[in-house]
Formats: structure tokens, sequence, C-alpha cells
């Protein structure tokens, strides 16, 4: 009988040690279900057929035609992205524009300036096309957006004048 029950005893703790180890795991596998059910991307276009600027300040740009916007972090309305959750990010911008006018892009993030994609003014080439990209860690809350500066312009197409941006992970 006392063998039986020192038996008995081992596996007692056997038992809890394996419970915890599940508790662990069924902790480990609901972090992971959370993580992955960030998705957010988005890609947008100006919109329109014409130029955008010049504006004699420094204006941000609202790209009007939404190509796609999962997790809905895209606002059509003020051109303005802003983070559901904590990670980094990828942010890629493009632009088409007459040659006749200076072009000065920013990638923008809760006012400062991360990225410029500039081209000058020329008499002899009549058109540009330019464009960046930047990785971004971002807290909740932080804002992605483009800015035109004063006196610059580009051209307002749904294809080619364009703004996209994805979280590759959360934090």
């Amino acid at each position: 009988m006392c063998k039986f029950l020192k038996e008995f005893g081992a596996m007692k703790e056997k038992q809890k040690g394996m419970e915890t180890s599940l508790k662990e795991t069924e902790n480990q596998v609901l972090e992971l279900k959370k993580k992955e059910t960030f998705k957010i991307a988005f890609s947008a276009a100006t919109g329109g057929g014409g130029p955008i600027g010049p504006f004699s300040t420094t204006t941000t740009i609202i790209y009007r035609t939404v190509i796609t916007n999962v997790g809905n972090a895209y606002n059509q309305h003020t051109g303005i992205f802003a983070a559901p959750v904590a990670g980094v990010y990828y942010f890629t911008f493009f632009y088409h524009a007459g040659g006749e006018r200076i072009v000065s892009l920013a990638l923008v993030k809760n006012n400062e300036v991360i990225m410029i994609a500039y081209d000058h003014k020329t008499s002899h080439d009549g058109a540009d096309n330019g464009g960046n990209a930047a990785f971004l860690q971002l807290q909740q809350g932080d804002q992605v957006y483009m800015q035109l500066s004063e006196n610059t312009h580009v051209w307002g197409d749904s294809q080619i004048t364009t703004f996209s941006g994805a979280l590759l992970y959360p934090l």
C-alpha cells in the first residue's frame, strides 16, 4: 500500500507539471493568435485628372481613390493613416508630375518628415516620376501621411500618384 501511495503521489506531481505546461502552451497560442489578427494594408491614389498644387503652404495630400484598405486604418477624407496597433510598418509613395515645376513630396510621421521625393524644375523635361519608401516603427495612434511642399505640385490620377502601407508585424 505504501508503494502504491508513493507512485500515486509521483503521478499527481507529474500531472501538475503537465497541467502547468499545457496552460503555458495555451497562453502562447493565444498570444500568437492575437498577433495574427492584425491585418493592416492599404493602397490609395489621388484620383482626379489634373495638377494638385501648387499651394502657398505645405499641404497634406488626400488620396481619395482607395484601392484597398484592409483594417480601415487609412482615412480617404483626411489622407491620414492612423496605426491601429504598435508595430513595424512599410510605406511607399509614387508620383507623376509635369517637369515645368518643382516636386517635393514628403512622407510624414506625427509632423516629422521621414522621407522626401524631390525633382527640379526643367525646361526640357515634359514629365517627372519618383517615389520613396520607408520601414517605420509606429505606436498605436501614430499618424502617417503625405505632404506636398509649398509652391510644388504632383499630377492627380487614379493610378500613378499613390500612397501605400502595410503592417509587417505587431510589437
